[in-house]
């Protein structure tokens, strides 16, 4: 499966923006989609994660309350909206795949389909 992220931009912070994880292929829908991002100079970073089978979403602590995810199997798309944006949210935001939910889902490396990454950029 193929992945492109898009919806990144340039927002004041308090702002929102919602980011869209479009996957090819009709099996795109079949697997589990978890967003990371990573800032200049910083590892790349767990953000949510979306579990096919059950539909259980989890956050990393600093995204709580702020940010959602959803999918659109219609669409065959997997959705990011981030409400309350911050400075320290600035990174570049990536979707990635597996078929197989990982119990490390939180680790960058257990995942093998990556889209290009798409900017958000928050200005304080």
């Amino acid at each position: 499966v193929q992945l492109q992220a898009s919806g990144g931009g340039l927002v004041q912070a308090g702002g929102s923006l919602r980011l869209s994880c479009t996957g090819s292929g009709r099996l795109f829908n079949t697997y589990q989609v978890v967003w990371f991002r990573q800032a200049p100079g910083k590892e790349r970073e767990f953000v949510g994660a979306l579990r096919r089978s059950t539909g259980a979403i989890y956050y990393a602590d600093f995204v709580k309350g702020r940010f959602t995810i959803s999918r659109d199997n219609a669409k065959n798309t997997v959705y990011l909206q981030m409400n309350s944006l911050k400075a320290e949210d600035t990174a570049v935001y990536y979707c990635a795949s597996r078929i197989n939910w990982h119990i490390d889902y939180r680790t960058a490396r257990n995942y093998n389909e990556w889209g290009q990454g798409t900017l958000v950029t928050v200005s304080s």
